[in-house]
């Protein structure tokens, strides 16, 4: 079968904020690079939402952090409380400068950051309607089949292929890369509300006996509130979200302007390899974590720099190899913090015992430690 398109050194598919920064990381460094991408358009609710310092260190490498921080708003403090206390406070000034804040962004505006970007580089790199459909792998290049916009069915040949294609990754799939984990029985309910808070740019995280409630700000006077709840609402909306804030720490939502009402379990899983031959996987196509804290697509967004570099070193087979190595146990290591995350937020019979460790843990030392810890740090440091 005659190829449809010339040889491309690497093809991404999944065109989301993880397979987007990858384009744009390895177009800087001189790799041609395509993206195929299902949808036409970005996502069109907020979803994650947190930006970690270390992930604007990597955008600051490849110049496109200033768009962010103009449409993003910086978080500096978040709070600890309890029913009817403040426990103690997280304070990010100490931490490395100059990114010494997590920057809550909305995903659909991030897909547009980086949508813009990459069509600044190459307005040809990224095809939309695009739906992978199968592999084959060679020796030496991989030959690539998927459908465009009209149902014809398309070939491409690379050198290297990337799935980025999200947690039910067709590309891990079709490669019998095995993906093994399980489901924990926390399960969460969340929404974004206009802001009727005082906590400003704040974040506040309530640790209650019923289970936590997050509450982050958001750019536009919004919102986003995190509630533990007993089990998985299939059908969540407005109404419970309003409920279970007012019952737990008095809060009145009642009348407030809210979109994108959903709930989520927690999950950990991650594949057996990150690389196999000439296929390599990053974000929720290789590993997944629990969203609590916030890790997950800042920890896709390290893939990515990781394979850019082994991409473009002299020893690409080595540097892939390293990649898989080293990411997997990044993972690990993120997915321990995430479990830590989730235990100290679920219900409790002795808050008080609870209080006391977070009183603790937010006291000086350790609270810088705490900060640094909440904000990806040290995850290349076997001792944390």
């Amino acid at each position: 079968m005659k190829n449809d398109q010339p040889d491309i050194p690497v093809v991404i598919i999944g065109g989301g904020p993880i397979g987007l920064f990858l384009a744009i990381s390895l177009i800087k460094k001189g790799i041609k690079c395509l993206v195929l991408e299902k949808r036409k358009d970005p996502v069109p609710d907020s979803r994650s939402l947190g930006i970690h310092p270390v992930s604007l260190e990597l955008f600051d490498k490849v110049n496109i952090t200033e768009t962010f921080l103009e449409e993003g708003l910086k978080i500096r403090k978040g709070f600890a409380l309890s029913s009817d206390q403040v426990l103690g406070e997280i304070v990010f000034d100490d931490c490395p400068k100059p990114h010494n804040y997590i920057l809550a962004c909305p995903q659909f505006t991030t897909e547009k950051i980086l949508r813009n970007e990459l069509n600044k580089l190459d307005q040809k790199a990224l095809i939309t309607q695009a739906e992978f459909i199968d592999l084959k792998q060679h020796e030496d290049h991989i030959k690539i089949k998927y459908n465009d916009l009209q149902g014809n069915n398309k070939t491409i040949t690379t050198d290297y292929l990337v799935g980025c294609d999200g947690k039910n990754s067709l590309v891990r799939q079709r490669s019998s890369i095995h993906y093994s984990g399980k489901r924990y029985d926390d399960t969460y309910v969340m929404g974004d509300f206009e802001d009727n808070t005082d906590f400003g740019t704040d974040a506040a995280v309530y640790l209650l006996p019923e289970g936590l409630i997050e509450s982050f700000p958001l750019p536009n006077g919004m919102r986003r509130w995190v509630v533990k709840t007993n089990e998985y609402i299939e059908k969540p909306d407005t109404q419970i979200i309003v409920s279970l804030v007012k019952k737990r720490i008095d809060h009145d939502l009642k009348g407030i302007t809210s979109v994108m009402i959903s709930s989520f379990g927690v999950q950990h899983f991650i594949a057996e390899t990150f690389v196999k031959n000439r296929v390599i996987l990053a974000g929720d196509a290789a590993h997944i974590v629990s969203p609590v804290g916030g890790q997950g697509m800042n920890l896709g967004w390290l893939d990515t720099w990781k394979i850019s570099e082994a991409l473009s070193g002299r020893n690409i087979g080595l540097g892939l190899k390293k990649y898989s190595d080293k990411q997997r146990k990044i993972t690990r290591k993120v997915a321990k913090r995430a479990e830590l995350n989730m235990m100290l937020g679920r219900k409790t019979r002795i808050p008080l015992c609870r209080d006391l460790i977070i009183r603790t843990l937010l006291k000086e030392p350790l609270s810088k430690k705490v900060a640094q810890l909440f904000t990806m740090r040290g995850l290349d440091k076997w001792w944390i």
